[in-house]
């Protein structure tokens, strides 16, 4: 158990919000960090503010980045989400709805202020089973950032050790789903869609909502947050 301060990478999702838990759980003193970066599921940034509190975030900053200056994304630009692909295609190549550098811009920003924290941990959602075609989500991606992170820091050099946490990366997502609902995480309060409606109300046809549906009904629960498809 720590009662040191960690930044929390917080997305708004189901993952996220997991590893909020987690970090909770073993006693840090949680500093939530999310993105606006021009991301068309923006409504999850709502998300991430009830996340934080529900969940006993010391604090929650919203940074401001604009991706969509480059694009190169289903979610950055004005290019459609992929709806209703089968497993077998999302387990090949590299999805559109890939994000450029996202998690490496993420990452140095939870460095920055963890440096400012003091905090020698940051916590992160990825995950290598159901997202295997984003490069940014591997244990490799994550051990090389690590490695740099403690080249590169003034508290590194003055002799902090940084370690970055990855809790997810080898769980399918109903393994994340048990671990949350063990934690008594509200998946209500998630939202996993990469196209949503007005409300957060989710597609049911993206990968992400997809691969959600499947692992809610490995789990055998209900999935909280479709009761908002009826309002």
């Amino acid at each position: 158990m720590s009662s040191s301060p960690a930044v929390v990478l917080l997305s708004g999702g189901l993952d996220s919000a997991t590893v909020l838990a987690i970090a909770r759980s073993q006693g840090f003193q949680c500093y939530a960090l999310s993105f606006d970066y021009g991301q068309r599921h923006r409504v999850e940034l709502q998300m991430a503010d009830r996340l934080a509190d529900a969940l006993g975030a010391i604090k929650h900053s919203v940074a401001h980045v604009d991706l969509r200056m480059f694009g190169g994304s289903a979610l950055t630009a004005e290019i459609d989400v992929p709806k209703d692909r089968p497993d077998s295609e999302m387990a090949h190549g590299i999805p559109i709805t890939y994000v450029p550098a996202r998690n490496t811009v993420f990452l140095s920003f939870a460095l920055a202020w963890a440096e400012v924290l003091g905090a020698r941990d940051i916590f992160i959602g990825v995950n290598a089973l159901d997202y295997s075609g984003y490069p940014d989500c591997r244990p490799e991606f994550i051990a090389a950032y690590e490695q740099m992170a403690n080249l590169a820091t003034k508290s590194a050099v003055e002799g902090a050790t940084l370690k970055i946490h990855a809790p997810l990366i080898d769980l399918t997502k109903a393994q994340i789903i048990r671990a949350g609902l063990d934690l008594g995480v509200d998946y209500g309060l998630t939202s996993s869609c990469y196209d949503p409606g007005p409300n957060a109300e989710p597609c049911g046809h993206c990968d992400s909502c997809l691969i959600r549906a499947k692992g809610f009904q490995e789990v055998g629960v209900p999935d909280p947050a479709l009761a908002r498809s009826s309002h």
